[in-house]
C-alpha cells in the first residue's frame, strides 16, 4: 500500500489478507481507523473482521449491504476496508424510535452530540449510514437539519438486506445493531454528489392520505387502484396483486418538489387494503408522478455526477472515490445496464479505485449546502 491507497478490497474475509492489510496500514498510520463495507453474504464473518481490528488496535465502524461495488462490478463476497489516517468522530445508535415525539427528541440529542464535534473548518461532511428498515429516515433527516442547518454537508446511504427483512446491519468493533444510525464527521470534506437521471412525465396526482412510508390514498382513492390505472394508461402494463413484485420496481413514484426536483420512491410492498409501502416516507399531499425505466437518462446521470465531483474536488483522475448504487435502480435497469453505468462512472472519472456498496436508499443535499433529502434509485458519489 502507499499513501494514496486508503481503500483496500479483501476478497476473502476469513483469510490472512485482513491481517496483512491492517498491519501494513498501521505502520504508515499509527492512529489508523477503518470503515468497512460488508456484503450480506459475509455477515457471518463480521466477528472475524472485528477480531482482526481489535488485534491491531484499529477502531472499526461499518455497515452490511446487499452487495459491494468495485469499479464496474457487483460483488457478494469479500469486504471493503476504507481507511482513515486518523479515525474521525463516529457514533453508533441503535433501536431508534419509529414514530412519535421521541423521534424529534432523539434527533435533537444526536444533533447536540454532533455540534460538540464541529469546529471552524469550512468543509465538514456528516456521513450517515441508516438501517433501511427504519420507517422515518426522512423525518430524522429533517430534524437533524433543523438543528444543524448548513454547518455540515450531508451524505450517506442505507444498509440492510435487499429482501427488506429486519437484520442487524450497522456495527463497530464490538457491536452489530438493528434499527440504527451510524454517523461519521469527515473533515475537511466537501460533500457528495447525488443524481438519478429520471425525467418526470407531465401527468401528476396527489398522495391524499399517507402515514410515514405508506400511501393509503391517491386522489382520494385506494392507492393501488390508482397506481395500476396510471401504469396501464401511461405504459400499457397491467399490474395485479400477483405480479406486483415483478413490475413495481420498474414503475416508481416521483415526488415533485417545488423546485421541480424529483425525489424517487419505489413501491416495495402491497397490503390487503390497497395501500402501498415505499422505501422512504411520502409526505401528505405530495405531488406524485409515475416514472418508468426508459425515462432514466444514464448518460445525464453520469455527467452530473462527474461534473459535480470535479467542481467540488478538482480533477478526479487518479483519485479514490466512494460510490453507493441503489438496489432498486439495479433492479429497474437490469444488472447488465447497471454494471455498464458503473463502468462508465469509473471510465469518466479515471479514478484509481471506485469502492462502495449496493444501497437501499441514498442521502444527499438538494443543492450544495442544501437541505438533505432521502432518495431512491440514485447514485451518490464522494471523494475518499
Amino acid at each position: 500500500m502507499n499513501k494514496n491507497n486508503m481503500m483496500h478490497y479483501v476478497p476473502a474475509v476469513g483469510s490472512d489478507s485482513i491481517q496483512a492489510a491492517l498491519a501494513q496500514w498501521k505502520i504508515l498510520y499509527p492512529e489508523l481507523g477503518v470503515c468497512a463495507l460488508l456484503p450480506e453474504a459475509e455477515k457471518g464473518n463480521l466477528s472475524v473482521l472485528q477480531a482482526a481490528c481489535a488485534q491491531h488496535n484499529v477502531p472499526l465502524v461499518g455497515g452490511i449491504f446487499p452487495s459491494l461495488v468495485k469499479d464496474g462490478l457487483f460483488l457478494t463476497r469479500g469486504v471493503w476496508l476504507l481507511g482513515f489516517e486518523k479515525m474521525p468522530w463516529c457514533a453508533l445508535y441503535e433501536n431508534l424510535p419509529g414514530s412519535g415525539i421521541e423521534v424529534e427528541r432523539t434527533a435533537e440529542r444526536i444533533a447536540a452530540e454532533v455540534r460538540e464535534q464541529i469546529d471552524h473548518l469550512p468543509d465538514i461532511t456528516l456521513f450517515l449510514l441508516f438501517d433501511a428498515m427504519l420507517p422515518n429516515i426522512s423525518t430524522l433527516l429533517d430534524c437533524l437539519y433543523l438543528n444543524l442547518a448548513n454547518r455540515v454537508h450531508y451524505a450517506g446511504a442505507n444498509a440492510g438486506s435487499e429482501t427488506f427483512q429486519p437484520m442487524p446491519c450497522l456495527f463497530d468493533d464490538q457491536r452489530v445493531v438493528q434499527n440504527g444510525l451510524l454517523l461519521m464527521l469527515l473533515k475537511p470534506h466537501k460533500g457528495a454528489i447525488l443524481e438519478h437521471g429520471y425525467q418526470a412525465p407531465q401527468r401528476t396526482v396527489y398522495a391524499t392520505s399517507t402515514e410515514g412510508n405508506r400511501i393509503s390514498h391517491i386522489d382520494w382513492r385506494p392507492a393501488f387502484e390508482v397506481y395500476r390505472e396510471l401504469v396501464l394508461a401511461q405504459y400499457g402494463v397491467e399490474i395485479t396483486r400477483n405480479n406486483f413484485y415483478q413490475h413495481a420496481v420498474h414503475f416508481p413514484f416521483g415526488i415533485v418538489r417545488a423546485n421541480h426536483h424529483v425525489v424517487v420512491r419505489i413501491p416495495v410492498m402491497l397490503v390487503d387494503d390497497g395501500s402501498l409501502f415505499c422505501v422512504g416516507e411520502v409526505p401528505p399531499n405530495s405531488v406524485l408522478t409515475l416514472l418508468e425505466r426508459p425515462s432514466v437518462d444514464t448518460g445525464e446521470t453520469l455527467r452530473v455526477l462527474v461534473d459535480g465531483l470535479t467542481v467540488l474536488n478538482g480533477d478526479t483522475a487518479g483519485s479514490e472515490l466512494l460510490l453507493f448504487y441503489c438496489a432498486g435502480r439495479r433492479m429497474h435497469l437490469g444488472a447488465d445496464q447497471a454494471a455498464t453505468e458503473m463502468g462508465g462512472f469509473s471510465s469518466l472519472t479515471q479514478a484509481v479505485q471506485v469502492a462502495g456498496a449496493v444501497s437501499l436508499g441514498e442521502i444527499g443535499g438538494s443543492t450544495l449546502h442544501g437541505y438533505p433529502l432521502f432518495h431512491n434509485a440514485t447514485l451518490v458519489a464522494l471523494r475518499w
